[in-house]
């Protein structure tokens, strides 16, 4: 009877799921973000509480951390694509409109003109859609934060609903895909965002020493690309230093190709990522890499966080196939050495 009622519950409970995400579709990826905020943020909340704050004023701190998280996570980008739009464009506009090209007894030449322009109307359109989209933000940023302190305020309900529904027997299997995700979550959040901040300040300091026109603007855009594996910010810098060989900069170029492949595109990678390594989820660049541009392409910006997560507990899940496989080959073996 009981069993019956576990599985009457677990049917209600994945029907039920199914029928908020289609209801709240528009707003499925601000919710997700607060889950998977609120993960990372439980440890904060729980020192805050054991240090004899209340309840309430622990859920509140650790919730304006959120907010201050996500607000300067997102801000800088939308201020680069809207307020530095114009200086975006003088850096490609200085790209001249042809470049010729010569190797050996072969000489030809390269129109460049159609790619800056395309260029510069793509960076026109993201900015007038940024600015269009600021109110539906504000209002995401405000479902956020209610999400994320609600979550908070009552940490245990989804694990009481899932160990309620799951046999006692197999309560080993949730507890393991929730490591998982708190040890993923912190690789996405914790250790990617160290690593970004300190690309920002290493690339600042680095286009500044070389002159370029806007270095806060490109140690944004450094920051923002170290949240993509593998490849990270060397994109820009390799860009960079094509677009002075392209205005005749020989030297720059060569400056920011040596110094910003070694002190902006590996050095965060090499200090942070190994100080932090242990908060790593157990995924490797090549598997991170598949569920970022996965995610990206499937689900959109909030791909960045599903993507690899899913990959991570894809990963989980068959590591527990692959131990109840050993399990019973090595229970076999003990049986046979006793007889």
């Amino acid at each position: 009877m009981l069993l019956n009622r576990q599985r009457l519950l677990a049917a209600l409970l994945v029907a039920l799921a199914t029928l908020a995400a289609a209801v709240l579709a528009e707003v499925l990826r601000t919710v997700v973000f607060a889950v998977t905020v609120a993960y990372v943020l439980y440890p904060l909340r729980q020192g805050l509480v054991g240090r004899g704050l209340s309840r309430r004023i622990a859920c509140a701190v650790a919730t304006a951390v959120a907010f201050l998280g996500a607000t300067l996570l997102v801000a800088p980008l939308l201020y680069a694509l809207y307020r530095r739009r114009s200086e975006l464009i003088a850096i490609l506009e200085g790209i001249p409109d042809f470049v010729p090209i010569s190797v050996g007894g072969f000489a030809t030449v390269v129109e460049i003109a159609p790619f800056v322009a395309a260029a510069e109307a793509w960076i026109r359109d993201v900015a007038l859609a940024v600015a269009g989209a600021a109110p539906v933000l504000v209002l995401e940023l405000v479902v956020f934060t209610f999400l994320v302190y609600g979550i908070l305020y009552r940490p245990g309900a989804v694990g009481t609903a899932v160990f309620g529904v799951v046999p006692a027997e197999y309560h080993d299997i949730p507890t393991r895909l929730h490591e998982r995700t708190r040890q993923t979550l912190y690789s996405i959040y914790v250790l990617q965002a160290a690593t970004a901040a300190a690309t920002f300040v290493l690339s600042l300091v680095v286009f500044r020493i070389l002159g370029y026109g806007s270095p806060v603007l490109l140690a944004v855009i450094a920051g923002v690309f170290q949240f993509i594996p593998v490849i990270g910010p060397s994109v820009l810098i390799v860009g960079l230093g094509a677009g002075d060989l392209l205005v005749g900069n020989v030297q720059r170029a060569v400056g920011v190709l040596v110094i910003g492949l070694v002190v902006i595109a590996f050095v965060p990678d090499a200090v942070i990522r190994t100080q932090l390594a242990d908060w790593t989820g157990r995924i490797s660049p090549g598997l991170y890499f598949v569920g970022f541009v996965g995610g990206i392409l499937t689900l959109g910006a909030i791909g960045v966080i599903v993507g690899p997560l899913v990959v991570s507990l894809l990963l989980e899940v068959i590591d527990m196939l692959s131990e109840s496989e050993v399990a019973p080959v090595a229970s076999e073996g003990t049986a046979e050495s006793a007889d």
